[in-house]
Formats: structure tokens, sequence, C-alpha cells
């Protein structure tokens, strides 16, 4: 995709705003070196129990595998099962990943040292009964629900291509569907039967506080891949929002999640196939966050009652989540905000720069970059640049 000449000037725009900037963004960024160590201490959630969907693999599985670890009773909720044979095919995830099943995730987990178990719970979240069964199986097992992660999202047609940022006059109903079915619909019905367990759990609870946690991203806030998915997420962050009103006084708190680029099982393999760039527009997948990393941002927040009550409604960026609340991804990193500068910089400028100079920028440009989050009003102003 060209550049349009609104966002090629936007670039220049955002190189002569770094220009501007005080030397001490650079001395900051010099002395702030990424840690390799992980500093995440893993919190005390025994007694509380989860419902977590879409947790066969992806973000869904590395939520339900870090409540696990934080002595949780999870429902890992998916179609992929062992019992029932049904494995998704929508994405190739490679021959290390053909038992992507919620049995494993929950074996996963039932086999970690601590006080965490998992229950599978073979379903599909686009069938009401279903769901309406989960939640029953839940109130008779164990009385209570203190969250709900809804994480499943129906894979859409031609995301292993540029196809996928097509026009959407070209991708009609089927990217529609495929982008508001189980990740927006499914999500509504999840919370809709969810809900009353919840409202007597917080009564019955002392000083509970359940959260429901909606796993959207930065296409709510700014065009992303296409417009259906845009769409999508948009609503997923207005759901959490308006829920909120409702919610509040039952002492029920609910986010919007935002995770980065994730190096989910899929993208993996898409960027091994050669694939994921001209999916994805040029993303770097190694700047990406493990699944877990968001996992890790859901037990912080569940620790955290009076931080959840204050930010109820509103949307949580896992990368910034992790900056204000100190805990790093599994290999011990603190990967960027998609609006930071760390992330924007070397995955669209730079690259654009070095293609029409036909030279690489010095290493005291690339090397420091400052960590500074563009303000929502200019993130949300329109498209990164990106490149055929």
């Amino acid at each position: 995709m060209l550049i349009s000449h609104r966002r090629h000037a936007s670039t220049y725009l955002i190189l002569v705003a770094l220009s501007s900037l005080t030397a001490s963004f650079f001395v900051n960024a010099l002395s702030s070196i990424t840690s390799v160590v992980d500093s995440y201490a893993v919190p005390n959630l025994g007694s509380k129990v989860a419902i977590v969907t879409g947790a066969s693999r992806g973000i869904g599985k590395g939520i339900a595998l870090e409540l696990g670890r934080a002595g949780m009773t999870v429902y890992v909720a998916s179609r992929s099962s062992r019992s029932t044979g049904f494995l998704s095919t929508e994405r190739d995830l490679g021959e290390d990943n053909r038992d992507c099943t919620v049995e494993r995730t929950a074996d996963e987990i039932n086999d970690m040292a601590g006080d965490g178990r998992a229950i599978p719970i073979p379903m599909d979240i686009s069938n009401d009964d279903e769901i309406a069964a989960l939640v029953e199986k839940v109130k008779e097992e164990c009385g209570r629900l203190d969250a709900v992660v809804c994480s499943a999202f129906n894979t859409p047609p031609d995301l292993n291509d540029a196809s996928f940022r097509d026009d959407f006059w070209k991708q009609g109903a089927p990217m529609w569907d495929a982008c508001h079915g189980v990740g927006l619909r499914g999500s509504y019905m999840t919370c809709c039967e969810s809900v009353p367990l919840m409202i007597d759990t917080a009564k019955s609870k002392g000083g509970t506080r359940p959260l429901i946690a909606i796993i959207s991203s930065f296409g709510g806030k700014s065009y992303t891949f296409n417009v259906a998915y845009g769409v999508g997420k948009a609503a997923a962050d207005r759901l959490a929002s308006d829920m909120a009103l409702q919610l509040s006084k039952h002492n029920i708190d609910t986010i919007s999640l935002y995770p980065g680029v994730v190096r989910t099982e899929g993208n993996v393999e898409m960027d091994k196939r050669g694939e994921w760039s001209a999916a994805s527009g040029g993303l770097d997948l190694s700047m990406g966050e493990s699944p877990q990393f968001t996992g890790r941002a859901v037990a912080s927040l569940l620790a955290e009652s009076a931080l959840t009550e204050e930010r109820s409604g509103d949307v949580v960026v896992v990368a910034e989540l992790a900056k204000e609340l100190g805990f790093t991804d599994i290999d011990g990193r603190m990967p960027p905000s998609i609006r930071n500068l760390k992330f924007i910089l070397p995955n669209f400028v730079f690259p654009q720069i070095e293609k029409e100079s036909g030279t690489s920028l010095p290493g005291w440009i690339t090397d420091n970059v400052p960590d500074y989050l563009l303000p929502w009003s200019i993130f949300s102003s329109g498209p990164p640049p990106t490149s055929d």
C-alpha cells in the first residue's frame, strides 16, 4: 500500500516533533535499558474463579495459564477439543501446535506447582445455550465467578495475505461476519449469562469486585487492517464502557484490554512461512509480546481492585499497564506500547526514510528513541504509514 500524501506528511511531522524533544528524553532512553530479568511477582488469587473463552491457543491461552499460575480455578473454554475431535483449521499453527485444545491448556495449568486448577470446556461461543450451560456449571461447582475474560475470536478470511487489508467493498459480508460474530456477539452473550452470578459473588464475598475483561485491540482507536475489523474492536470498547455504567452499582468492573503485536502460535507460524509481513503491513514480530504478557495484566488487575474500580469502562493497554505496575513479559522484556515512539519509529518511520534515502540511519538515532506515548488524539488521527 502506497503512503498517502496526508500520512506521508504526518511521518515527517513526527520527525519534526522528535527534533523538538529535549535532550532529557534521550538521556532517559539511554539510562533505562530494558531488563532481561523477569520481574513479575505472581499475585495470590487463590479461591477466585474465572471463565476464559478462546483459551485453547493464542492470547486466551496465555491469560488462562497466568490465572492458573496465580492460583485461580479456570474454566478453559474453546471449540478445539480432544474429546469432541474438533480442531480449528482456520489457521495453520505448525507441526508443534497440532494439539491446541482446551485439554492441553488445562493440562498445562494442572501440571503447575501451586493451587491453580483448570477445567476444560469444549464449547462454541456462538451457541447461546452452551454459554448458559457453562455458567450454570460454574455456579453449581464453585458458587462464584470472579472474572470473565472474553478472548474468543473467529479468524477472519484471507488473514495470511495482503487481501486482509483490502477495501471493504471487496471483502463484503464474510469479513464483517467473522469480525462481529464470535468476537463481539459472543462476548456480549457471555457477559449476559455471567453477570447474574457475578452480582451474587460481589454481594456474598465481602470486598470482592468481579472483573469482566474484553480483549480488544488498537483497532478500536485507529484504523487497523480493514473496516470491519476496526468497527468490531470499537464496538468491543463501547461494550466495556457501557456495561461499566450499569454494573458500577453492583460493584462489578469492566475493561477493554489492548494487547500489542502478539507472538501467538498462528502469527509465529505465518512469520516462518514468510507471510507475516504482507498480512501485518510490515510489523516486526520480534518486538511482539507473548500471550502470557496479557495474562499477567489480567492477573495483576484482579489483584488490584481499587485500580479496576478506578479504570472500569476504560481501555487499558497491556504494555502501558506493565510499565505502570512494573511487571515484565516472560522473557524479562517490557515491550513498548503500539502508540509509543519506541514502537512507531522502528516499525514505520525509520524503514520509510531508509527506503526513500537509500541509506541506513545512524545508530545514534535508531538506538536512542525516546520512551514517549503519542496522545490518543494524535494516534487516532489515521492509519500508520505502510509501504509496499
